[in-house]
């Protein structure tokens, strides 16, 4: 079911199905929930059940800026939402990172007992947010040394999950309405689980569900295609993974200081990215007209290979399938062919010289290799047709910078191709039927 929000100005009660088209005109909102329906005047609104019971509530203030629901200049919002990374990112971070050099995570009320007894931690999610996920289980499981599960929430929810002892659900949706993702955190409270909500939008149904909210802070996503919501789910989820490790003892007090200081110095980084777009514009002109795209990386490279796929095939129509680097060998490869495009990313050290070997393998078939790799990485050239040059981070947090020029690449090939960039076809920004 979609939402129902009620807005309240000078004179007049508006009713929408998201906050955006609330923002020109207030800021204080109340959501009508499941099993509710709203009476409306000009000068008040009436909430009750469906037996006419009232349910009052007081307004939920939405601290978002009118302005980030408007194209600004831009061609089209997902241009605008890309360029927005670097601001959303400061807000995302905002408050969280104290001076002492520790996370402060608003909203999550887990005591240091449950964190330290953890079994396991189970990331449900769909599409965009899912790709966030992958990346969020690799970092925890490193950081926090504990079993970590990533399952999409429309196979999560059928497949009997053994969800049982102290298992804390962290749950992603930029919209909190995603319907797979409610029913999977459903199926996760009744097995005892507590729940995490990882959400952009105050008030949704998602955060009423969950024990514990982290708001990703990245302002009305309009365009179908997520980018800046992706970016801030990763660094909320690496703010998450640094919380775990320091409380449960598993994470170095010096390593902990170096990625603190990577992920102050990362709205700066996006935005040295984003001086690229240029570049990136004219790779997009020069493979326009492709029919098949293939994404390749590991670890965490493969979780930003998975996303930058489908933003290329969710909105440019273009085929295009990610896959670890190490499958190639057990099947893809023989969809390799002379002029195939072959998008490898390469910002893993201790997998590097794997993942090297990985494209050295697409080259021997005639692949035209496209690297996604740090600045001063001086061999990547000798082995790739063309290179994307990223400033150097810490490698737990490539994926925030490594996933900015695939943003816009995808977003310059269906330009070229002419295609409708914000509202590609088929598709819907909330998916709230199952």
């Amino acid at each position: 079911i979609s939402p129902l929000i009620v807005g309240q100005a000078d004179g007049a009660t508006i009713l929408a199905s998201g906050i955006p088209a609330l923002l020109p005109y207030t800021r204080d909102v109340l959501v009508i929930e499941d099993g509710e329906m709203a009476v409306l005047w000009a000068d008040r609104v009436l909430i009750t059940d469906l037996e006419g019971r009232p349910r009052p509530r007081s307004p939920i203030h939405v601290d978002w800026d009118a302005e980030m629901a408007e194209k600004g200049g831009y061609p089209h919002f997902m241009l605008k939402e890309i360029h927005e990374q670097p601001r959303v990112l400061m807000d995302t971070l905002m408050g969280r990172l104290d001076a002492a050099g520790r996370v402060e995570l608003d909203g999550v009320h887990a005591t240091d007992d449950f964190v330290r007894s953890l079994d396991r931690v189970w990331i449900t999610a769909c599409g965009t947010a899912y790709h966030a996920g992958l990346a969020g289980r690799w970092l925890i499981e490193h950081l926090a040394r504990v079993p970590v599960e990533a399952d999409l929430a429309s196979e999560l929810r059928y497949r009997d999950p053994l969800i049982q002892g102290r298992t804390w659900t962290v749950a992603i949706s930029q919209s909190g309405e995603t319907a797979d993702t409610l029913a999977a955190v459903r199926e996760a409270r009744r097995r005892g689980s507590r729940i995490l909500a990882i959400t952009n939008v105050v008030g949704s149904a998602l955060t009423r569900e969950a024990d514990d909210v982290l708001y990703i802070r990245a302002g009305p996503e309009i365009a179908v295609a997520s980018t800046k919501a992706y970016l801030t789910m990763l660094a909320t989820l690496v703010m998450l993974a640094l919380d775990l490790g320091r409380r449960r003892g598993t994470l170095d007090p010096a390593r902990a200081e170096v990625l603190l200081a990577g992920l102050r110095a990362l709205p700066a980084k996006v935005q040295a990215v984003l001086e690229g777009e240029a570049a990136v514009a004219e790779l997009a002109r020069r493979y326009r007209d492709v029919e098949h795209v293939f994404f390749i990386g590991r670890g965490l490279d493969y979780a930003v290979a998975m996303e930058g796929s489908l933003k290329l095939k969710e909105i440019s129509y273009v085929h295009s399938e990610a896959l670890a680097a190490g499958e190639l060998k057990h099947g893809t490869l023989a969809l390799v062919v002379p002029g195939v495009p072959v998008v490898a990313l390469v910002t893993q050290g201790h997998v590097y010289e794997k993942t090297v070997s990985n494209i050295m393998e697409v080259k021997a078939r005639g692949a035209e290799v496209i690297a996604v790799a740090y600045e001063d990485d001086e061999q990547i050239a000798r082995h790739a047709d063309h290179v994307i040059r990223l400033p150097r981070v810490p490698d737990l947090l490539a994926p925030l910078v490594a996933i900015v020029p695939l943003q816009l690449f995808a977003y310059y090939v269906a330009r070229e191709r002419g295609h409708d960039i914000d509202q590609p076809r088929n598709l819907a920004k909330s998916v709230t039927v199952e």
